[in-house]
């Protein structure tokens, strides 16, 4: 029933909107200045750099990633940043989304382009210029480049700052990040993924780069890996392992962090937001790994 109405309110947005089209009522993105009262931001880093940029009063609502600073909880959830709804994004009446690549699923995208919000898709690149890009994205859609600007020097500084730190702490380190041990199968995090990108950015080496994104590793492709260290995400529920659970896994226990019950858990929007903290993630990870090891 839910679905069916959901699927009846979708239809009665295109609808309205085909036909505004269909009598000449072109809709058109507002300027920066007529809409940035209303902000609505997708994505943790994005909030975080909105925060950073000293412009959340702006905001009336974020989704449920945004969980940095403390001060985002106090506004509106609008859903998880790929399972949103228009329903769930109209409701706060914003004029501006603030959206991470990424940010879905299309079916409700498609809805927001066409309802004439101004939409600034922020781009979420696994690099120190990606977080760059993303500051300045948000800032000019914002309509403050300068601050945008200031903070990207700054942070541009930091993360290299970071990345001097961390050169050769961690040379030939294998690291193997597990998304989830659900249902005893391993899902870890391959090339082209935030794990990956930090994981170079603390001087270590990813375990398995043969693969873009995250993928089920078999028993052999494990041992193939044999990583030196696991990196999880410090959280609750099915995709939570103690150390013990993981290495209980046959594979895992073979390989050299198995054996030396070698596991580290850092908190999820902060080893992978790359967003204003990445830099420090970088230090604190490059640390753990040089001490975990000793």
């Amino acid at each position: 029933m839910i679905t069916r109405l959901r699927s009846l309110y979708l239809e009665c947005v295109t609808a309205a909107l085909l036909t505004a089209t269909a009598l000449g009522l072109t809709l058109h993105p507002l300027s920066a200045d007529e809409a940035s009262k209303r902000v609505v931001a997708v994505g943790g880093s994005v909030t975080e750099v909105v925060f950073a940029l000293k412009e959340e009063y702006r905001l009336v609502a974020r989704d449920s990633t945004s969980v940095h600073p403390q001060e985002a909880h106090d506004l509106p959830d609008i859903g998880y940043i790929r399972a949103l709804s228009p329903e769930g994004v109209l409701s706060v009446d914003p004029d501006l989304l603030l959206m991470l690549d990424g940010s879905g699923p299309q079916e409700t995208v498609d809805v927001l382009e066409k309802s004439g919000i101004a939409i600034a898709n922020v781009p979420n690149e696994f690099t120190p210029e990606g977080i760059v890009a993303k500051i300045r994205t948000v800032g000019s859609a914002l309509g403050v480049p300068e601050k945008a600007d200031a903070l990207a020097q700054k942070i541009e500084a930091d993360l290299k700052t970071a990345q001097e730190q961390a050169a050769g702490r961690n040379d030939n380190v294998r690291v193997l990040f597990v998304l989830s041990t659900r249902g005893g199968r391993i899902m870890a995090g391959g090339a082209d993924t935030a794990a990956d990108g930090i994981i170079t950015l603390a001087g270590a080496k990813n375990a398995v780069s043969e693969f873009s994104g995250y993928k089920q590793l078999s028993d052999e492709a494990i041992l193939s890996a044999m990583p030196d260290i696991v990196l999880m995400m410090d959280r609750e529920g099915d995709h939570s392992a103690s150390a013990d659970d993981l290495f209980s896994h046959p594979a895992l226990a073979q390989t050299p962090a198995g054996k030396a019950n070698r596991l580290l858990k850092m908190p999820g929007d902060y080893l992978l937001g790359f967003g204003p903290r990445t830099a420090d993630a970088i230090q604190d990870l490059a640390q753990n790994l040089s001490e975990i090891r000793s």
